[in-house]
């Protein structure tokens, strides 16, 4: 059998962690996948003298995992540290720079500096691989760069979050509210201390922007995604979405077109005969649409130790085989820089949520603005006090129309009296 591929290994936590096991446990399957057997060598974190739940001890510590690259007895890099910058950047440049081949489950870096990174790497003829960056143990990146490979991407979009869509589902069983749902989470491990990077979105849309690229062809565009969180969502829209044939899930959208690159990343009411509306708790799917291949699903733990390690051993045995290919699909130079696409013109149906003072002649008030603007309303809930000052909701699902319209009568509406609170919208997830 061939030598050993010699990794480098970047990141002690939870997922470095898992990736010991899993090359440890499974070492003769996957020498036997492989062509050669695939070790650990050298191993580097940012405490030496942090207790960790797998042996360290048949491993050399490096101190200074920017330089790991340039060990003689390391061939690839994995950076399992995080972060858009600093260190992670810095060892991912260093490694490239010394001809090695480098894997990532950094979704934060790649959604950044996946440009430049991959540029150094075509021009090394060295491998970049972050399938562990998108989804966790789901292999959507392999899955849209090579199984779909011969079919024109459409449509990507899909459920990227964990912790979201954990807080969602839980809301929707349990009938209790965001903040609520929120703490329980972040005991139970699902949330970070500092929650803010998954609720308000910017996570999934750090994954949007890399599944965009790799399926339209274009250039990585992470400040082009619309982005909205979850944390205006409350118990009372998921029981109304419950009664009108929907659940709420957080959706990451992207489509392509007219050198025009739309990317959203929003809550959406989901029907519950779409395959995304059964999605529950800390699982990630997403869909792709193929002009040749139809409706492909990809569905499974988007995180966890067993999961991400899984797609970054998945890398290595790539690299093990000798296979690089572009990290985008194409290479750097032929990915077509689109603009962001303007929204208004798009059609759908939207659900808005008020929450009004409760007197006379808020309704008229409301419904007025939807004519001024030309909205046509399908159907309209007036609730009771809802428990917020006396504060009233009324809910109403619109007829098709362009978005343009709905953020016209949201404009109307600004300012006045009425309402306790801005307007939430949320738009219906079409076929």
């Amino acid at each position: 059998m061939a030598e050993p591929l010699r990794v480098g290994l970047a990141g002690l936590g939870t997922v470095g962690a898992g990736v010991i096991r899993l090359v440890e446990a499974n070492a003769a399957l996957i020498a036997r996948r492989a062509g050669r057997p695939i070790v650990v060598t050298t191993v580097s974190a940012r405490d030496r003298r942090k207790k960790r739940s797998v042996d360290l001890a048949p491993y050399t510590w490096d101190d200074d995992m920017v330089i790991l690259g340039e060990r003689p007895d390391v061939d690839v890099v994995v950076e399992l540290v995080g972060g858009a910058d600093g260190p992670a950047l810095a060892c991912a440049r260093a490694t490239i720079e010394a001809g090695k081949a480098f894997v990532t489950a950094n979704k934060a870096m790649i959604a950044h500096h996946g440009l430049e990174l991959a540029a150094k790497a075509e021009a090394a003829k060295v491998a970049l691989k972050f399938e562990a960056a998108v989804a966790g143990g789901i292999p959507v990146i392999k899955g849209l760069r090579e199984g779909a490979a011969a079919n024109a991407i459409e449509r990507v979009y899909g459920i990227l979050n964990g912790t979201c869509n954990y807080i969602l589902s839980t809301m929707e069983d349990t009938g209790r509210d965001f903040a609520d749902v929120l703490r329980e989470a972040q005991a139970k491990g699902y949330a970070e201390a500092d929650p803010a990077f998954d609720i308000e979105g910017t996570d999934a849309a750090h994954k949007l922007s890399i599944l965009a690229a790799i399926a339209f062809g274009s250039q990585i565009d992470f400040p082009g995604v619309d982005t909205t969180g979850i944390t205006r969502l409350k118990a009372a829209d998921i029981a109304q979405a419950d009664a009108l044939g929907y659940v709420i899930r957080l959706i990451g959208m992207a489509e392509a077109g007219d050198g025009q690159l739309f990317q959203r990343v929003q809550p959406h009411l989901v029907p519950f005969d779409h395959p995304l509306a059964h999605v529950d708790g800390a699982t990630n799917a997403v869909v792709a649409e193929g002009n040749f291949s139809g409706r492909l699903l990809f569905q499974g733990a988007g995180a966890g130790e067993g999961p991400t390690a899984s797609a970054v051993v998945a890398d290595l045995i790539d690299i093990a085989r000798g296979e690089i290919g572009a990290p985008f699909s194409v290479p750097v130079a032929e990915l077509e820089a689109m603009v962001p696409a303007p929204t208004g013109h798009r059609q759908g149906r939207a659900y808005l949520r008020f929450m009004v003072a409760d007197r006379p002649g808020v309704l008229a008030e409301i419904t007025a603005a939807m004519r001024d603007a030309g909205v046509s309303i399908e159907s309209l809930i007036q609730k009771g006090r809802a428990g917020d000052a006396g504060a009233v909701m009324v809910a109403m699902v619109t007829h098709e129309g362009p978005e343009s319209a709905v953020a016209e009568a949201v404009r109307l509406l600004e300012g006045s009296e009425s309402l306790t609170e801005p307007p939430l919208v949320l738009q219906i997830l079409g076929d």
